[in-house]
């Protein structure tokens, strides 16, 4: 009996992505949070990538990050109600860019507040 190899698996088939570097930002208690993109839908979505230039490439050089696993990785996000992971996604939003000249703006509600 032959035995199956990666390629050989039906490129459809859903199997484990095995580790994930996984962006994750600062939480104000100090330890580290996942950080969840939105999907084309606008639905929120776990992701992970599965090499840290990938990661780069979509979030940019200084993105945190941690090693987990897909199904660690669900368990993390599901009681967060984020029931989808996207592993290596090609887009995320840009960042807000100021125009030239355009000054910073902080909170609204505070800028309004602060202007009485």
């Amino acid at each position: 009996m032959d035995t199956l190899t990666i390629e050989d698996a039906d490129p459809e088939e859903r199997r484990p992505a095995g580790p994930l570097y996984v962006p994750v930002r600062l939480g104000s208690a100090g330890g580290h949070q996942l950080r969840f993109l939105r999907d084309e839908f606008g639905a929120r979505t776990a992701v992970g990538f599965t090499s840290p230039d990938r990661l780069n490439a979509v979030l940019g050089g200084d993105q945190t990050w941690i090693r987990l696993a897909e199904p660690a990785l669900r368990a993390l996000s599901a009681p967060l109600g984020v029931t989808q992971v996207t592993v290596d996604p090609l887009l995320a939003p840009p960042a807000p860019r100021r125009r030239h000249g355009q000054s910073v703006s902080g909170c609204a509600r505070r800028d309004h507040a602060l202007s009485r």
